[in-house]
């Protein structure tokens, strides 16, 4: 948790995808707190991105909202040239939207691994490219990831892959981005209460969540805002001498890895092998 002494954000321009809600919305009112600038980059919901940027003035920060789809590469240029325009200069770079299919890989078609490549792992290695010419003074780059990055559990392939992606790629801007003095850093979230979590576990077949909660050591979710704590963090001067690492916020649910697959109901019950006739 951020304090008087803790400014961060003071002074600085923040940016973070996906920041109308969830973990984006709790780290935009962090910064704002601490008189920072941030840019709320959204996609669809308008008032929600309003209703946001209205709470970054409110908390004592400024702020403004960005409509742009980073799933393509003029929307991403976009972004930050609207950053370019109104800022001159960027800080932080928070890659936080995320999309994806919930599905088995027999059921995924060509065009589902096309968006969750275009959705989850290009705006990231885009958005840094961008970042990096804004950042003269050095900055920060913190991407989102989560733990099916590590840990297989029904119909997340899709995303789990692309999160596993970026979390190389965080080790490889480390070392590429290091001489401009830009320290590039993943958080990897396990069971946070927001609303992604309550769309996957709504996936029919899913295991009971309670029974998942009751065997991380923590025994519940993580919260939105201790993830963006955690961001918060990897944002300030404490954590100049760590780069190229990926944060692990789950309660101990990577330590004891429940069995997800073997919870799971049979609507997710692995079909026959398919065949080239079928």
């Amino acid at each position: 948790m951020s304090t008087e002494q803790d400014r961060t954000a003071q002074g600085r321009v923040s940016l973070i995808t996906g920041a109308s809600r969830g973990i984006g919305r709790a780290l935009a009112l962090t910064l704002a707190r601490e008189g920072g600038t941030v840019v709320v980059n959204y996609k669809k919901n308008q008032d929600l991105a309003e209703k946001t940027v209205a709470d970054i003035e409110e908390a004592g920060g400024q702020g403004f909202a960005v409509r742009a789809d980073v799933e393509t590469t003029e929307g991403v240029k976009a972004l930050f040239d609207e950053v370019a325009r109104r800022c001159g200069r960027l800080d932080h770079f928070v890659s936080n939207a995320a999309a994806s299919a919930f599905k088995n890989i027999v059921d995924l078609g060509p065009h589902h691994l096309d968006r969750s490549y275009a959705m989850n792992l290009r705006p990231f290695v885009l958005g840094a490219q961008e970042a990096v010419k804004l950042m003269d003074k050095g900055g920060r780059i913190v991407a989102l990831s989560s733990y099916g990055s590590i840990r297989a559990y029904p119909t997340y392939a899709t995303l789990g892959a692309m999160k596993a992606a970026i979390e190389a790629w965080v080790r490889f801007m480390a070392v590429e981005f290091a001489p401009y003095g830009i320290n590039v850093n993943a958080v990897n979230g396990g069971l946070i209460d927001s609303d992604s979590l309550e769309y996957f576990y709504n996936v029919k077949g899913m295991p009971d969540m309670q029974g998942v909660l009751d065997r991380i050591p923590a025994h519940r979710p993580g919260t939105v805002r201790e993830m963006a704590d955690t961001i918060h963090f990897l944002l300030g001067e404490g954590s100049g001498y760590i780069t190229g690492q990926t944060l692990v916020v789950d309660g101990g649910l990577s330590v004891v890895a429940p069995p997800f697959f073997a919870d799971a109901g049979p609507e997710l019950q692995l079909p026959p092998r398919p065949t080239r006739e079928s």
